[in-house]
């Protein structure tokens, strides 16, 4: 029985470790490509060469990140068939089906024209090498919209039929699986989070270069194209901040209502809620142990899981006493078997919303303070250095986002969004245990049954040591790219190469131009 144990407890480390890993990278590629597409467009539409640099820059960064993301989410279909062979064979016919679909379709429209993009610069005409971009940004959406399906499906699945001679379950219908109110809301909470991280990145790396611009105005005054690079940036980030922010407050409301209506004990543990409650109060923070039932000092406001759970102020909130006594009588064993850890499906549940909305709020506080006029004013000349108005403007006129402390905190928010989109992941697996498909197979029988704890350890320490060194190649790039700053120096392509004739002399030997 403790071997069993162990054997369990080891898969979930190892892919624990693994998929929040790899998530850290996910949201980051899912809006800047996006976000590296809208400026590409504002450079054709505009031929302003702000735009042009900024697509640069931060495609520069979207490169390093979804390299690492291909190469970390690789790991993740492979230890299906490792530490979970009963579970594939179990519903593989199901679960397969969408991730299939992400291989052929998704991966399909990222790997092609990214290539198209990198090599594209002075091969293809501008809108149709923006095109490309978009088409990526297209394939990252419809990839995480088909793995979230997938993860939907062990949530609350449907579209299948149990083979009555294999015992396996079987794909009835792919629409239920791919559009039932469980994908849609999580792919609606996922994509704004994902934006929101996106936004909070730009904010943290165009607030670096415009503080140290403001430290070193001699620096600016060399280099006024950056500063108008990140200060585009800057406001750019931080509109999709209050937009993004806002959205995943309103995706995550609408999420909670699914979550009781299909996974009622999720929503109890998220509240350490022991006994049902009319109306259920929601605790901002607790003092204890909040596993023990009663023993915690709470804040609460009234009503809030109430209105979460039902969007009625009043409502009854079941209990995780009283879940847990109905899922016992409805699949049998003993009711403490269907509560899962409440430590950190409580603490899971509002490190998201906390680390998640203190980017909002960053965004929200940094519009207000960058309003004026003076903050985007374009550059102006001073005898005969062109300076940018920024560094000009007496810091009393400037309000209080440029001083010292505001700028920190606009740094600081660019890993925010990350804490917050790692928690929510850990929330949402942690709370949906003992299950591994909801009702359906629990996590202990899903495990490989020939898959030694030897092995697992060994497997656990090296993907542990492999995604640690990683880690470091990973940021080491990211902070070298980011600290260089957009290159200005480089002058725009200023003609269609649909239109140039035959090669000749040096052309016809040049090399394929790279990106960067």
């Amino acid at each position: 029985m403790e071997l069993a144990i162990a054997h369990e407890t080891i898969a979930r480390w190892q892919f624990g470790i693994t998929t929040v890993y790899h998530f850290l990278f996910v949201p980051l590629t899912i809006s800047l490509a996006a976000i590296v597409a809208g400026l590409e467009t504002a450079w054709v539409r505009t031929d302003k060469e702000k735009y042009f640099h900024a697509t640069k820059f931060w495609g520069k960064l979207f490169l390093i990140n979804i390299a690492m993301g291909v190469v970390t989410g690789i790991v993740q279909e492979f230890q299906f068939g490792m530490n979970w062979s009963d579970y594939s064979r179990f519903v593989g016919d199901v679960f397969g089906a969408p991730l299939a679909m992400e291989a052929l379709i998704a991966f399909f429209f990222e790997s092609t024209f990214i290539g198209l993009w990198i090599f594209g610069w002075d091969k293809l005409p501008r809108k149709l090498h923006c095109a490309c971009m978009w088409m990526v940004a297209l394939g990252t959406v419809l990839s995480a919209y088909f793995i979230l399906a997938a993860n939907s499906w062990m949530q609350h699945p449907v579209g299948y039929a149990i083979d009555p001679v294999t015992g396996k379950a079987q794909l009835t219908d792919i629409a239920k699986v791919l559009f039932q109110d469980t994908t849609v809301t999580v792919v609606l909470h996922t994509l704004t989070a994902a934006f929101l991280t996106g936004a909070a990145f730009m904010v943290g790396i165009a607030s670096f270069h415009l503080w140290k611009a403001k430290r070193k105005p001699e620096s600016a005054a060399a280099a006024p194209a950056k500063v108008a690079v990140m200060r585009t940036s800057l406001r750019l980030g931080l509109v999709l901040a209050v937009i993004f922010g806002a959205g995943t407050a309103l995706s995550g409301d609408e999420l909670a209502k699914v979550m009781f209506r299909q996974q009622p004990m999720k929503m109890a543990a998220a509240e350490a809620l022991w006994d049902t409650k009319a109306p259920a109060p929601f605790s901002v923070f607790a003092v204890g142990d909040v596993s023990k039932g009663h023993n915690s000092v709470e804040l609460e406001i009234p009503g809030i899981l109430s209105f979460l759970a039902n969007s009625d102020f009043s409502s009854s909130v079941p209990g995780i006493n009283d879940t847990a006594n109905a899922e016992a009588a409805k699949y049998g064993g003993d009711p403490k078997d269907y509560i899962p850890s409440i430590f950190v499906t409580y603490w899971g549940f509002r490190l998201m919303i906390g680390f998640g909305m203190t980017s909002f709020v960053a965004g929200v506080i940094g519009l207000w303070t960058t309003r004026k006029k003076r903050f985007l004013a374009p550059e102006f000349r001073t005898g005969d250095t062109e300076v940018p108005r920024l560094m000009l403007t007496p810091k009393r006129e400037l309000g209080p986002f440029l001083t010292k402390w505001s700028w920190r905190i606009g740094i600081l928010t660019m890993g925010f969004p990350l804490i917050a989109n790692s928690f929510g992941w850990i929330f949402t697996e942690m709370g949906r245990q003992p299950w591994a498909v909801f009702g359906l197979m629990t996590t202990a029988s899903a495990v490989s049954p020939n898959v030694g704890v030897g092995t697992q350890i060994g497997a656990l320490a090296t993907f542990t040591s492999l995604y640690a060194i990683l880690a470091v190649v990973e940021v080491k790039l990211l902070v070298k790219y980011a600290k260089a700053g957009p290159v200005t120096d480089e002058r725009p392509p200023t003609e269609d190469p649909t239109l140039r004739g035959p090669a000749s002399g040096d052309d016809a030997d040049k090399p394929l131009a790279f990106a960067y």
